[in-house]
């Protein structure tokens, strides 16, 4: 099948993209860092328009701080936690939210910018809008996910907090996508080229799912226990994996079960990006053998990361490290997924 050739795509287009995904990158990591420094649940206020505003004066600070310490968080972790305190882990909130707000201003402007300038191919603007509409709703998501710590629990639901940073990841994931294959997508005359798209395939679903569990790890503080590797509790699985008459909820309920599955998935993943890596070095392109090169690279990285801080008890730096190899990691599969794809044979375009 022969496929016109697709609209060329102006160097700046590149540009505004790479700004936005560096912008995701850098606010799952400071979201990691709020939630390790207890600081995610200090601003008890959604205000979609006007939160850019940092408290004004004395009364603006002890009107927030009379907010807080009806929380829970206060009420049960910091209770004697003074206004200077609270302003302390206020700031790092703040700057999280804040900067979530520019990054929809830097795609939004750049996405006016280049519409106006008829930079932008034509092919490309129902993705980038779809991409506006679910960044607006990552937004919204991550409210629901704080609201979840302001009622009963001094800790956020850790369901709403994978499905926070799925979220966040699919956005950067897509962008990187955008980055590295701006003609047509893959379809007909688009196919994996080597016949690896199954293990391939297998090696996606392994990370989403292992990084999936790593939220779920972060949301219960499951890091925090078991802190011996490659054993728990002496044990190669541990004896309360599930607990008597919980049922297949503890999969996704119990700390340890969370804490093993992880774990378990983890080394699942890098067993089969091993097997990619020794498929494509014998029969992959080289584009393949580059990328998969580098998702070797961060799969083995990442995990190093995770045992580390597995043993040193999290960390507040070293789980924002393990946090950022996530991302490298997403971004060596995304690459290695848009190296994989053979590009369709283009023809003449025909014009009416």
């Amino acid at each position: 099948m022969i496929a016109p050739h697709p609209e060329p795509v102006h160097p700046s287009v590149r540009r505004w993209l790479l700004l936005v995904a560096g912008m995701i990158f850098a606010m799952v990591v400071l979201g990691g860092l709020t939630r390790l420094t207890e600081s995610g649940l200090s601003m008890t206020e959604w205000r979609p328009l006007f939160g850019w505003l940092p408290p004004m004066g004395d009364a603006a600070w002890q009107r927030l701080f009379d907010l807080y310490r009806e929380t829970p968080q206060y009420r049960q972790v910091f209770p004697d936690l003074t206004l200077d305190g609270f302003r302390a882990i206020f700031w790092l909130e703040y700057l999280h939210r804040l900067f979530g707000r520019s990054i929809g201003v830097v795609f939004l402007a750049g996405f006016v910018i280049l519409l106006l300038r008829r930079r932008l191919p034509r092919r490309l603007v129902p993705a980038l809008v779809a991409l506006f509409v679910l960044g607006g709703l990552q937004g919204a998501l991550g409210w629901y996910m704080v609201a979840s710590g302001l009622v009963d629990r001094p800790s956020v639901s850790h369901y709403r907090l994978a499905a926070h940073l799925s979220l966040a990841i699919l956005l950067y994931a897509w962008i990187v996508w955008l980055i590295a294959r701006p003609g047509r997508p893959a379809g007909p005359a688009g196919r994996t080229a080597t016949g690896k798209g199954l293990l391939s395939f297998a090696v996606y679903g392994s990370i989403a799912l292992t990084i999936v569990y790593g939220a779920f790890v972060a949301g219960l503080d499951a890091g925090k226990i078991h802190n011996t590797f490659p054993l728990m509790g002496g044990m190669l699985v541990p004896e309360d994996y599930l607990r008597p008459g919980r049922g297949l909820a503890e999969l996704v309920a119990n700390p340890v079960a969370v804490q093993f599955n992880h774990r378990i998935l983890a080394i699942l993943t890098v067993l089969l990006v091993l097997a990619l890596w020794r498929r494509t070095r014998a029969r992959g392109t080289p584009p393949e053998r580059r990328w998969v090169g580098w998702l070797l690279a961060a799969i083995l990285l990442q995990t190093g990361l995770g045992i580390a801080t597995l043993l040193l008890y999290a960390p507040v730096w070293l789980a924002a490290l393990h946090q950022a190899g996530a991302m490298l990691l997403v971004t060596a599969a995304v690459l290695h997924a848009a190296a994989s794809i053979r590009p369709p044979r283009y023809g003449p375009s025909i014009r009416r």
